[in-house]
């Protein structure tokens, strides 16, 4: 079927496009204007017409997310029922995460960390959000068949097949490295890691770890970049650790998670413990501009009870001094190691406000917005529902304005926020939220709307309050099929789980068999991720292809 969306205003930053126009499809793809009459016509007068939204940074599956729903329930609940529906929606699960987001307009989502032990789980979850695309990061960095191998100095051709079968056998979308060593050192009794600190047992730097990743990501030809958390997140002088990981980087394509916890300056570099934090975000805003090889999501930090989820178990234990509610999770597994931590960010505290400036001054200052992604790093710094809010913010200095008014004087004190006067182009927020994150993933077929792309596409009713502009969209195609009218879902269907194409080798297969059955009495089959486990005729996967 041909249908049209006419008359809005067309936003795609990848064509130079933000002018009234027309969007033709086809077949679930958008299509040049075909010279023929549609058999379908969206009218779009008013409204503003984006790329469909793409999320590279929101833990929306894996064994810490179910646990944060057993730890802290009553943050999962809503106030009430729906209306016409008899029992209110518990927030988290499934269904809600799915449709959540694509009444915001988004149509991809990828969850950050999926440790390959633990695939299955995670690729199961995952396959029950509907609505959505989806996919996950394979972590390694912490994994022990990994850190022998770079302790016997096997060479990188090992390193790159043992990554390689990793993302194979878990179906992953892209590789993540988090802490490097620190789920190791840990064990050891280390409570803090820097970049070139030994690791006890293998007699490792995360610096080496993460090297070998960042050249088996290259050799696979990985899409997406080494999507990197960085040593000594949240603490007083961690934009040290960030230069430092980007300096060791030495060229080589690299994504920064969450940066805004990377941001913090030391009052008191001579004492970094005790004089507390400043806004480091010009320096790593700076950064990204100087080094075209580094990308960074945010990890925006907003206001009210949330709960942290991290394999980064050194930064999850010394976090839970200040959970709030009194109660954590934490496990020192094989790779698998993190924990779970209930976090406040206190209104108008003046910690939580000046986290939340620095993240906001981060994308304020950025020259390039599709090497700085809108994240939360859901739920750690909040949840993905705020992004309206932000944008909002992004967009309308005034706003901002009036926000800062109600905070600490902190928040000027050690930020630039309150002296920043740029606005934020809807063009400039397509590329926070559609282009940039399609581009970093790889997904050449979304967050544009030139001709070949998916048609997944979101129609906003354009809305001086950007808040509600965001919240609610008018319309939702996916792939061509409404989902979502008026902010409500009126299609319920599946998704895809995008995965890499990518070859594995025979004789590493064989070796991980090995390996596994004499750690765990279980081979490597009892950890892949067979289409047999979706069910019969269930087509899950989409196959996305490594680089040239």
């Amino acid at each position: 079927m041909l249908s049209v969306i006419r008359g809005g205003r067309v936003v795609d930053p990848t064509a130079s496009r933000d002018s009234v126009g027309d969007v033709w499809i086809e077949d679930g793809r958008v299509v040049d204007p075909p010279g023929r009459e549609p058999d379908a016509v969206i009218d779009a007068a008013g409204c503003v017409v984006m790329a469909g939204g793409v999320e590279v940074h929101s833990h929306i599956a894996g064994g810490n997310v179910i646990t944060s729903r057993l730890l802290l329930p009553d943050l999962y609940v809503s106030e009430a029922a729906p209306d016409g529906h008899p029992f209110a929606h518990a927030g988290g699960a499934a269904a809600w995460i799915g449709s959540t987001y694509a009444r915001m307009g988004y149509t991809t989502a990828v969850e950050p960390a999926m440790p390959p032990t633990h695939a299955l789980g995670t690729q199961l979850e995952l396959a029950d959000i509907p609505l959505l695309d989806r996919g996950a990061l394979t972590v390694m960095g912490n994994d022990d068949q990994l850190l022998q191998l770079l302790r016997e100095r096997q060479g990188g051709n090992a390193v790159r097949d043992l990554v390689a079968l990793s993302v194979a056998q878990s179906r992953g979308l892209g590789v993540k490295c988090i802490n490097a060593g620190g789920a190791s050192a840990f064990k050891d009794g280390a409570l803090r890691l820097s970049l070139d600190d030994e690791i006890p047992c293998y007699g490792l730097s995360t610096r080496q770890i993460m090297g070998s990743l960042l050249d088996a990501v290259e050799e696979i030809g990985v899409p997406h970049p080494l999507h990197v958390h960085c040593n000594n997140l949240g603490l007083p002088g961690a934009d040290d650790s960030f230069m430092a990981t980007l300096d060791a980087a030495e060229g080589r394509r690299i994504h920064f998670a969450h940066a805004q916890f990377y941001a913090y300056g030391a009052v008191d570099p001579a004492n970094p413990g005790t004089g507390g934090f400043r806004s480091a975000a010009e320096r790593i805003a700076q950064a990204i501009t100087d080094n075209p090889n580094a990308t960074l999501d945010i990890g925006q930090v907003v206001f009210g009870q949330t709960v942290t989820v991290s394999l980064d178990i050194l930064r999850q234990f010394a976090g839970r001094k200040g959970a709030k509610p009194k109660k954590w999770v934490l496990n020192a597994g094989d790779a698998e190691g993190g924990g779970v931590v209930p976090f406040l960010y206190r209104p108008r505290g003046p910690t939580s406000s000046l986290q939340w400036a620095i993240g906001l001054e981060i994308m304020l200052l950025s020259t390039d917005p599709e090497r700085t992604i809108l994240t939360t790093d859901h739920p750690n710094g909040g949840p993905f529902t705020q992004y309206p809010r932000i944008i909002h913010l992004l967009m309308d200095k005034s706003e901002r304005d009036r926000e800062i008014a109600t905070l600490p004087s902190v928040v000027g004190e050690r930020s630039s926020l309150p002296g920043l006067e740029r606005e934020y182009t809807l063009s400039e927020i397509a590329q926070l939220t559609r282009s940039g994150p399609a581009k970093l993933l790889g997904l050449a077929d979304r967050g544009h709307l030139r001709a070949g792309a998916r048609a997944d596409v979101a129609v906003y009713r354009d809305d001086a309050n950007r808040t509600a502009m965001f919240t609610a969209a008018k319309l939702v195609l996916k792939d061509g099929v409404p989902i979502v009218e008026d902010g409500e879902v009126v299609e319920w269907r599946a998704g895809r789980t995008l995965s890499l194409t990518v070859e594995s080798d025979k004789a590493m297969a064989k070796r991980a068999d090995t390996y596994l059955t004499e750690r765990f009495g279980e081979g490597l089959d009892s950890f892949a991720v067979p289409d047999a486990a979706f069910g019969e005729g269930r087509e899950t996967f989409e196959a996305v292809p490594c680089r040239a």
